[in-house]
């Protein structure tokens, strides 16, 4: 099964500095990823191509970094999730800039139920904390998203945690 799935935030903020902060990702400055809520991302190394890392049963390697601009790594791990997600920081001819995640992949095997039923769920919200983050950390106005029934239920089953 062929998967798009896009999350994006318009920023106010400019592309330098939210760049800023996705070239941190799961470094000890990390402050974009939502680690209070979610495992922690970590890679073994900088941010750069042929870097591995990734977060819970989620693995993937830096495949491509162009500063400034976008990071994109390809799926490791789980069986199943073949293709790419990316981290994109685009100028808004209006001001500020949009940060904007990307995953581009086929799915096969388990992760033809795994990914709708499991890992989608759980990474659209894991996402919209992400860009929550970005938000509040930019002095971007906005609400903070709201986990799903589904994602809670399913938080409590993975790992006995209590859910806001």
């Amino acid at each position: 099964m062929r998967v798009l799935n896009l999350h994006r935030r318009v920023l106010a903020a400019s592309p330098a500095d939210v760049w800023a902060m996705v070239e941190k990702l799961g470094g000890p400055d990390d402050l974009l990823w939502p680690s209070d809520s979610w495992p922690r991302v970590r890679f073994d190394r900088a941010l750069q191509p042929g870097a591995r890392g990734g977060h819970g049963p989620i693995r993937y390697e830096v495949t491509a970094v162009e500063p400034g601009r976008k990071l994109s790594l390809r799926f490791l791990a789980p069986a199943g999730f073949d293709g790419t997600h990316a981290f994109e920081v685009l100028p808004q001819t209006t001001g500020g800039c949009e940060l904007v995640h990307t995953i581009t992949m086929d799915t096969r095997g388990p992760a033809l139920l795994s990914w709708p039923l499991v890992f989608r769920p759980l990474h659209d919200a894991l996402l919209e904390d992400l860009l929550d983050r970005a938000a509040a950390l930019t002095g971007t106005v906005g609400e903070w998203a709201e986990w799903s029934v589904w994602v809670r239920v399913l938080r409590l089953l993975l790992s006995g945690e209590k859910s806001r």
